[in-house]
């Protein structure tokens, strides 16, 4: 049997692995086939965020359902200004497609304003 001290150490190391496991922050990994999928439970007043580079011309077309209304928006930052190409308060759905004029790190971004969890699932194509 392990000693109290070890098993307390151990559960803080799991917690720990958890907890970056679970980051808001998820970097958009693409596919061969240029396709990106994401699903993910908001908890009541967090946020989920899909980043990546995107270079001028690129298009990504972008899909998301959410089983309650949340903010969302699309967004990257010019030195400590924030440029909104997408923008839409408690929406439970949308789609478009994003036409790149910067070369940006591109933020898809979802906040929770309720006081619920809310599941969401999100797709992205170029």
């Amino acid at each position: 049997m392990r000693p109290p001290r070890t098993l307390a150490l151990l559960a803080v190391a799991l917690m720990s692995g958890s907890a970056f496991a679970s980051s808001p922050i998820v970097d958009i990994a693409w596919s061969t086939d240029g396709r990106f999928a994401h699903k993910a439970t908001l908890a009541a007043g967090k946020f989920v965020e899909l980043c990546g580079k995107l270079a001028v011309g690129e298009n990504v077309r972008w899909n998301f359902t959410a089983a309650e209304p949340v903010d969302f928006n699309i967004h990257y930052h010019v030195g400590k200004d924030v440029v909104f190409p997408a923008k839409q308060a408690q929406v439970a759905a949308g789609r478009d497609v994003l036409r790149v004029a910067a070369a940006q790190d591109y933020c898809w971004m979802w906040t929770n304003k309720g006081t619920q969890p809310v599941s969401l699932t999100v797709e992205l194509a170029r």
